[in-house]
């Protein structure tokens, strides 16, 4: 979770791209701060050339798209860390991210057009996909809903603003581009996250600071199409990576925050699960028969996993075509499938090599 000030350290976390390099990522940070650069033309001689212009229409745009969704946008205490939401309803439902609430259940929030903080308390939290929502115990009147966006039609280059309240400067707001979409990514274990693993993440250049999370992902047509989660550090040397940030998708956001605010919690996630919890297993060079993969530690009773034969303690090393190597690896290859969807799991039990089809349950 963020902490509040510039005294907060970010959160880490691990970022697996399925078809990229591994990357360590720390949740609502990244190493710098937004930063305008002008290049200046010239002839042969070295003299400069003339100063770049700015559209005017396209500032126009920046202007309104911030005057327009940053009163949508909130600061959230809870405790002694700081985080970001989303004024989601006139009702007072704000979303934000689980690992900005963490265990707590009573929140302040400050509006970006009010300095006296107003008392919330959660309606529900949802590690898994590292998203939660708080109410408003008496919301004001006035309250303005941002408006979300169809994530779907989110495309790369495409101009994003990236607002929320880093290093407790409330109000901020960072700028970039899409620079891809349907990225998986993974989160460690810590207090505050299970390791969850989010698929269908918008990456965005717009810089992610502590205090971000929680924040919004906003277009220039004024709708929040993500919510802003995670930034990335480079894993060979533990550096910060600039310009590699994360966002939930809308559709996402909204599928399980209309979950929790109708149902109390979330009762479909659209998410495939097998029904086990794994723990990661690495061979080692003494010839004892350890598999490498994801070893199986509890089982469902009834569920996927239970049903298709598969047991306490054995290894699964291959799911579908997808090589399994470790626990994470396994929750990011079931990202990419569907509830219901048969798919053969490969496993070793007592060093002898096993296959099972399962029909993925719902996480």
């Amino acid at each position: 979770m963020e902490t509040a000030g510039s005294r907060r350290s970010p959160r880490t976390a691990a970022l697996a791209l399925l078809a990229g390099a591994l990357l360590a990522a720390s949740a609502g940070c990244s190493s710098g701060t937004s930063a305008s650069a002008s290049a200046s033309g010239g002839d042969s001689t070295g003299s400069p050339g003339p100063a770049p212009s700015v559209s005017s229409d396209l500032q126009g745009q920046y202007e309104h798209t911030v005057a327009a969704v940053l009163p949508s946008v909130v600061q959230i205490t809870a405790g002694d860390s700081l985080g970001s939401g989303i004024v989601y309803d006139s009702k007072g439902d704000i979303v934000t991210n689980a690992h900005v609430v963490g265990s707590a259940t009573s929140f302040q929030v400050t509006l970006a057009d009010s300095s006296s903080p107003f008392a919330a308390t959660l309606v529900y939290s949802y590690p898994t996909n590292d998203l939660a929502v708080i109410k408003l115990s008496s919301p004001p009147a006035g309250l303005k809903p941002a408006v979300f966006g169809d994530s779907g039609k989110v495309a790369v280059g495409q101009i994003l603003l990236a607002m929320g309240n880093p290093l407790g400067l409330s109000s901020s707001v960072t700028q970039g581009i899409v620079s891809a979409v349907g990225r998986t990514v993974s989160e460690p274990r810590s207090q505050d996250s299970p390791g969850a693993t989010i698929p269908n993440m918008v990456q965005t250049s717009a810089a992610i600071n502590p205090g971000n999370s929680g924040g919004a992902l906003v277009n220039l047509s004024n709708q929040v199409i993500g919510v802003n989660t995670l930034a990335a550090t480079d894993s060979s040397d533990g550096g910060q990576a600039p310009g590699i940030g994360f966002a939930i998708p809308a559709s996402t956001v909204t599928d399980l925050a209309n979950q929790m605010i109708k149902d109390g919690k979330v009762v479909d996630s659209g998410r495939a699960a097998l029904g086990i919890t794994t723990r990661t297993l690495v061979a080692d060079s003494s010839g004892s028969g350890a598999e490498t993969g994801a070893g199986v530690v509890g089982v469902t009773s009834g569920g996927p996993a239970a049903q298709a034969g598969i047991q306490p303690g054995d290894v699964i090393t291959k799911v579908g075509d997808n090589a399994v190597t470790s626990s994470s690896q396994l929750g990011e290859v079931l990202a990419t499938m569907q509830p219901g969807q048969k798919v053969p799991v490969t496993y070793v039990r007592d060093g002898a090599g096993k296959t099972a089809t399962v029909t993925l349950g719902t996480l």
